[in-house]
């Protein structure tokens, strides 16, 4: 019966180390057998431990007391060899900023070019490895905002924050969003050969929301199943007025809600409730912190059964903005 000699005090605890925290398995594993060896277990017994076989606990033992510890590791050159060079791979990346949603043609391009004939799946690992991922596309606005009035509303917004911060005033992001039977369709881990299908109407009933969110994820929303004008929003400020306890300031973009007439003439009085508007910089919508808020509950925190009927619909949408800051927050850091 074959075992490791005894180990000093000091390289125990390097195995021991390396165990726990290398970041390759076979070397984990590697020190592990070493050290089950020199603590009296068996071949056998390791063979039953790690799921390896008798050749493989030789081999990891002729390459200990060959190398000590650099037996542990892989040596350069062992494994599969890469299907494509370096070269290729960079142009795998172009064709795939050329060709973001078409796979296929990006291998048809690899055949033709390289004469080598890949997977779909090995053009995703080379694509990962040039640090592209595969997900959701954004909208932009159509149009760009103003780089001066940007540059400087977001340096004032930057200076708002760092109050908040502070604790001098209060920064509450306001806007609203909508919700319907018809869903908005996330990402999802499926089983190959099956589909998650979620039910979807078109038309019907809309519940619509009005919210006020920090930083801190605390919120307070208004929900109507109603359209929401400039009337709507001045009479969801009054009650919001209610509950101020500190100088606060609502950041909302430059919709035509947000400053018409009837809208601005409420400003003075708002302001006597120590409340005032911060305008954002138009078509910038990605400022107003809200706008994560409603992409999280649409995409990751609506159950699909929610799309079943109006009800469960409402249901959900409502327990969710009750739970906004205790059971559902985001991290910004």
């Amino acid at each position: 019966m074959r075992y490791i000699a005894p180990l000093s005090h000091d390289t125990k605890r390097l195995l021991k180390r390396i165990r726990k925290s290398s970041r390759h398995a076979q070397t984990r594993d590697r020190a592990h057998a070493i050290l089950l060896s020199a603590q009296g277990y068996s071949i056998t017994n390791i063979m039953e431990i790690l799921h390896v076989s008798r050749t493989t606990v030789y081999r990891w033992f002729d390459a200990w007391e060959e190398g000590a510890f650099v037996g542990l590791y892989d040596t350069p050159g062992r494994g599969r060899k890469p299907a494509l060079t370096g070269a290729e791979r960079e142009c795998v990346k172009i064709w795939g900023k050329m060709f973001p949603r078409q796979l296929g043609h990006v291998k048809g391009l690899i055949a033709n070019c390289f004469g080598k004939t890949v997977c779909r799946k090995t053009v995703s690992r080379i694509l990962n490895a040039q640090r592209m991922r595969w997900r959701r596309v954004r909208r932009r606005p159509r149009k760009q905002p103003d780089p001066q009035e940007y540059a400087q509303k977001t340096q004032e917004l930057a200076e708002l924050e760092a109050q908040h911060q502070q604790g001098d005033i209060d920064v509450r992001y306001v806007d609203q969003s909508g919700f319907c039977l018809t869903p908005s369709v996330p990402y999802a881990w499926q089983e190959i050969g099956d589909q998650i299908e979620v039910p979807s109407s078109r038309g019907g009933k809309r519940l619509n929301v009005v919210g006020f969110f920090n930083r801190e994820n605390a919120f307070q929303a208004y929900t109507f199943e109603g359209s929401v004008d400039s009337h709507v929003m001045i009479a969801c400020i009054d009650e919001y007025c209610k509950q101020v306890t500190k100088p606060t300031v609502l950041v909302m973009d430059q919709a035509s809600i947000h400053t018409s007439d009837a809208f601005t003439e409420c400003l003075p009085r708002w302001e006597r409730h120590g409340i005032t508007v911060f305008y954002l910089p138009t078509y910038s919508p990605h400022l107003n912190r809200i706008e994560i808020l409603w992409r999280f509950i649409k995409y990751s925190w609506l159950d699909f059964s929610a799309y079943e009927s109006w009800n469960a619909l409402v249901k959900q949408v409502e327990e969710i903005l009750r739970s906004v800051g205790t059971k559902y927050c985001i991290n910004f850091v």
